[in-house]
């Protein structure tokens, strides 16, 4: 074995992980050279690393994303972008839990109730205000005793001096108490006098004053004379976010951007994660939520903002410039959700959205809501009579019906194919019409084979049995400028809407049931 005692430059030369053609040398003491040997060895021992994290997020997924969650749980921006990954891998991570969390986040065992669950445990050490004797002094006190009865029950059994009032109202408003009073405020009202109750039996323990209670001479309830205030109602769902935000630092139970991503409200929308891997002058749409906004005044005396927005992959900056800053400025509020259009503007490889329009989220919202009733209202009073309008589009409309054409679409039939979709079950109280949502470029770029699958699906969901049949099928054809209704035959309706629309979620087509009164 050989050691280095010292090393000089020879000459200048690329360097690359598989080696150089000629040396690249290390001087020994004993005049031996080393060749070649360093970038060798360093590169076998990444891709042996990447072997084995690769190998354990395939296996163990939630173990992987438990201890990738832990050894970040200080990059707030990080645990976003992993929280996120859970999410895509069918894994939730739950908010901390005051009798089952430890000190890092922890996998939970999956339970069996019809289908099992991965799930990840919000450690206690990532909880804001939260120290280290705290978490010491709860685990000890749960190891001993069990879980805990209620929040009376932890301040009795837990040394007070290492868990103060702030400590607790973190863990309650971060959720941690919820399997035992779902209720945040009222347990934050309680919190006060609850603490004033422990401390006092705390010091008539230390004087050797004790009860027949603590001497198990009893079997009457030992919390009785727990001080409790008047009801209350818990706060508010977006309260408990905001609390849940300040105090872990993200979303866990929920995100106010969840709807909008399950809903896919604005298709072409991409995540801020997406957007830093974008070119400079890329121009892209994110759905946000407004974390925070910092007015100024330009040196022409021009307002403008710099704002932070963030969604559930992370945060970016955004710039609004005068020109823009006047048409939005209205929609500038901490925690409002927006739809931004803009550019990506890239620094040092940082980036950030120059933004050139916005919108409310909600308003898109119930412009999409009101959209998907439309046909459905067109169609229960027998006004709508499916036009077939032309899709302007690349592609010619000869080509694109020619493709639609398996599916036996039903169009321009006038008003008794119309009445056919609502009546013809006249017993029935309400009907039931799935619509297809269909991009015109999902179309095109999937033309050899997008309507073989929806007809392979169709008929699978059909039993061949038209009294059982009783939900319709329907499409919505559309791009930025126009959209078309059309209806399929009548073969191809089904008897289970559900679990058709899931069938088509597999395969990456939206699909919604609207019902119409009979």
């Amino acid at each position: 074995m050989v050691k280095i005692v010292s090393r000089k430059l020879e000459k200048t030369e690329n360097v690359y992980d598989i080696g150089v053609t000629k040396d690249h040398n290390f001087v020994l003491a004993n005049g031996l050279v080393a060749s070649n040997c360093f970038n060798k060895s360093h590169s076998t021992a990444y891709a042996y690393v990447a072997y084995q994290t690769a190998y354990l997020k395939a296996n163990y997924p939630v173990e992987y994303m438990s201890a990738l969650l832990t050894a970040n749980s200080g990059d707030q921006d990080k645990i976003q972008k992993y929280i996120a990954n859970c999410n895509k891998l069918k894994i939730e991570v739950k908010p901390p839990n005051i009798n089952q969390s430890e000190v890092d986040f922890t996998p939970l065992p999956t339970v069996a109730t019809g289908e099992e669950k991965n799930q990840i445990l919000f450690g206690l050490s990532a909880v804001k205000n939260v120290g280290e004797g705290a978490i010491t002094a709860i685990l000890k006190a749960r190891k001993e005793r069990g879980e805990f009865k209620s929040l009376a029950d932890l301040c009795d059994r837990v040394n007070l001096n290492a868990l103060n009032s702030r400590t607790l109202e973190s863990l309650i408003k971060c959720g941690a108490f919820d399997q035992i009073e779902p209720n945040r405020h009222q347990l934050i009202k309680d919190l006060e006098g609850v603490m004033k109750w422990a401390q006092d039996r705390n010091k008539d323990r230390n004087m050797g004053q004790l009860s027949l209670f603590d001497l198990g001479e009893t079997t009457a309830p030992i919390f009785d004379d727990v001080p409790k205030s008047s009801n209350v109602s818990d706060f508010s769902a977006q309260e408990k976010l905001q609390h849940e935000k300040e105090i872990l630092g993200f979303y866990v139970s929920d995100h106010p951007l969840k709807f909008a991503q399950e809903q896919n409200l604005i298709q072409d929308a991409i995540s801020i994660e997406q957007m830093k891997g974008k070119k400079s002058n890329s121009k892209i749409t994110l759905v946000v939520m407004l974390a925070g906004i910092k007015h100024h005044i330009t040196k022409k005396g021009a307002r403008m903002a710099f704002i932070q927005v963030e969604d559930m992959t992370g945060q970016v900056d955004a710039v609004i410039f005068p020109n823009k800053y006047e048409e939005i400025q209205d929609l500038l509020k901490e925690n409002s959700l927006l739809v931004l259009n803009g550019k990506v503007d890239k620094k040092d490889e940082e980036s950030q959205l120059l933004v050139d329009s916005a919108e409310a989220l909600e308003k898109v919202r119930a412009d999409a809501v009101e959209q998907q009733k439309k046909p459905s209202t067109e169609l229960d009073n027998s006004q709508n009579e499916l036009r077939d309008k032309e899709i302007k589009s690349d592609q010619s409309i000869t080509e694109l019906k020619k493709s639609v054409e398996p599916l036996e679409i039903q169009k321009n039939r006038g008003k008794k194919e119309a009445e056919l979709l609502i009546n013809e079950n006249a017993s029935a109280k309400e009907r039931q019409i799935i619509i297809l949502q269909l991009p015109v470029h999902k179309i095109l770029e999937n033309n050899s084979n997008l309507f073989e699958k929806i007809q392979a699906i169709l008929k699978e969901q059909s039993s061949g049995n038209e009294e059982k049949a009783k939900v319709a099928i329907g499409a919505l054809i559309f791009d930025e400028k126009e959209k078309n209704l059309v209806q399929f035959g009548r073969k191809f309706w089904v008897e289970d809407g559900e679990t058709t629309i899931n069938r088509f979620k597999v395969i990456g087509i939206e699909a919604k049931i609207n019902i119409i009164s009979g």
